[in-house]
């Protein structure tokens, strides 16, 4: 890997570029801004910082040239299909993606994934390398490029490198079934701050390079010899100045009013959002909702919980078998248990607008999140950023990273299905007094501590200079906040 002389000084390398291809009613090809936090954090950093994000524009056998988009600039890395395949769908998400989720699915361990993410990981760090001016800052993002660190490191010892993994990182008993455990490791220990979405994530990762590389670790670094390597909890947020504005539109107020009338004008709209994963435990919310029905302690056109499952994965086998799945029990629980034209579970395999999610989030009485493990979940924090009102309930997950700052919340453990029946109702039955206290509690820390907060915190950590340089030595906790009420 050459060095170059000149370049960007603040470089994104995800698996994904931050835009999606769309074609316009006159058949114009063009590039949009995708959703989501991470896009919303970093943006405008770049901006500020002559930055470029790397990643793959999404189709396969294609890397248009590099393009400017949205103020900024933007390197595709090609993906062949045959990449997808072993990569993507193979090790990144049939190896790590269940094993680095407590293993609820078996992980596969295929030496040709292993082989395709080796090839892959090379690509993107060749990639980096020969965008990053001499000097500059490089943030990794994700599980899919764990050896990216290292391997940028070895061609590029100039820069400063930054790994962020956005999705739990497991404890030793399960990090020790991956063959490749080593290598893993000593990919992630290239960079100087390695951040993980919950403590007890940095603390297994900090164990595990003393007992499988034997680097001894203090505090909150591993202690390479010739260099030290941070790792510790950086918790990912939500953009709350972009939901606080759209939670206050009249058109979306409105949205959030229809919404409720189309399901029947329910006394309790119940409401979850996930990627059909089968991490997110939808499974057992809907038994657990459907059995309070079945025991009479709720009925038919009381309450309704709407379950939007976005697609996610339709390529590979087990994501088509758990969809046929949810949307059998579905069936199953609505023929049982709903009346003619008034469903138990008003159920959507799709995605939606952003409008539409806050609107459904203003609608909803009580949001569900009850994933059997996930790093953070975001899903919960937007709830909790939109409702202003403090009138909404937030039943979550002791095993989402969100539940470490949103103490506030009906917090469960979704395979306790009785817990969770208990504490729905818990969540229903509160007093206005006590939902508006937790609500208060909850957006306090959602609103101090936003996305931008976590960009500014993970990189004055991993350059506390370049950070002052472009201005973000302080999380930026106070943007657009003055007129957001807690």
């Amino acid at each position: 890997m050459a060095r170059n002389d000149s370049g960007a000084s603040f470089v994104v390398v995800a698996n994904r570029l931050p835009v999606d291809r769309v074609t316009d009613d006159g058949g114009e090809v063009g590039w949009r801004r995708s959703p989501g936090g991470l896009v919303s954090a970093l943006g405008p950093v770049m901006r500020k910082a002559d930055g470029a994000w790397l990643g793959w524009a999404g189709t396969p056998d294609e890397a248009p040239a590099p393009f400017e988009e949205d103020g900024m600039s933007l390197v595709p890395v090609p993906l062949s299909e045959t990449d997808i395949e072993l990569y993507y769908e193979g090790f990144s998400n049939s190896t790590l993606w269940p094993l680095y989720h407590d293993a609820v699915a078996p992980p596969v361990y295929d030496r040709r994934y292993w082989d395709a993410y080796v090839t892959v990981n090379e690509r993107f760090a060749q990639a980096a390398a020969d965008v990053a001016a001499p000097g500059a800052v490089v943030w990794v993002q994700d599980y899919q490029l764990q050896l990216v660190p290292a391997m940028l490191r070895d061609a590029r010892p100039d820069l400063r490198i930054g790994f962020f993994l956005h999705i739990p990182f497991p404890p030793g008993e399960l990090y020790l079934q991956l063959p490749w455990r080593r290598e893993i490791l000593e990919g992630l220990i290239g960079a100087d701050v390695v951040g993980f979405q919950r403590p007890g994530a940095a603390t297994n990762f900090r164990r595990l390079c003393h007992r499988l590389l034997g680097y001894p670790y203090r505090g909150h670094h591993v202690d390479l010899g010739s260099r030290m390597v941070r790792a510790e909890a950086f918790p990912i947020s939500v953009d709350v100045t972009e939901l606080v504005e759209l939670a206050r539109r009249p058109e979306v107020q409105e949205r959030a009013r229809a919404f409720r009338r189309e399901l029947g004008d329910p006394d309790w709209l119940l409401l979850s959002v996930d990627r059909l994963d089968y991490t997110k435990g939808i499974g057992e919310r809907l038994h657990a909702f459907s059995e309070l029905f079945a025991d009479g302690l709720l009925s038919p056109g009381e309450a309704v919980l709407v379950q939007i499952a976005t697609p996610s994965r339709e390529r590979v086998e087990q994501y088509r078998r758990l969809r046929d799945e949810v949307e059998l029990q579905v069936g199953r629980i609505n023929g049982q248990l709903g009346q003619l034209g008034t469903p138990i579970v008003d159920y959507s395999h799709s995605s939606y607008a952003r409008e539409d999610l806050v609107a459904l989030y203003l609608a909803a009485d009580v949001m569900v999140v009850t994933p059997v493990r996930d790093g953070m979940n975001l899903v919960a924090k937007e709830y909790v950023a939109c409702r202003e009102d403090l009138r909404g309930a937030l039943v979550l997950s002791e095993f989402a990273g969100a539940a470490d700052e949103l103490h506030r919340a009906f917090l469960v453990n979704p395979h306790d299905i009785d817990g969770m029946k208990r504490r729905i109702m818990e969540a229903l039955r509160a007093e206005p007094t006590e939902r508006a206290r937790r609500m208060r509690s909850m957006r306090r820390r959602v609103v101090e501590h936003d996305v931008n907060a976590w960009s500014a915190d993970f990189l004055a950590t991993l350059d506390p200079h370049y950070a002052e340089q472009i201005h973000i030595t302080e999380p930026d906790t106070g943007r657009g906040m003055r007129n957001v009420k807690i």
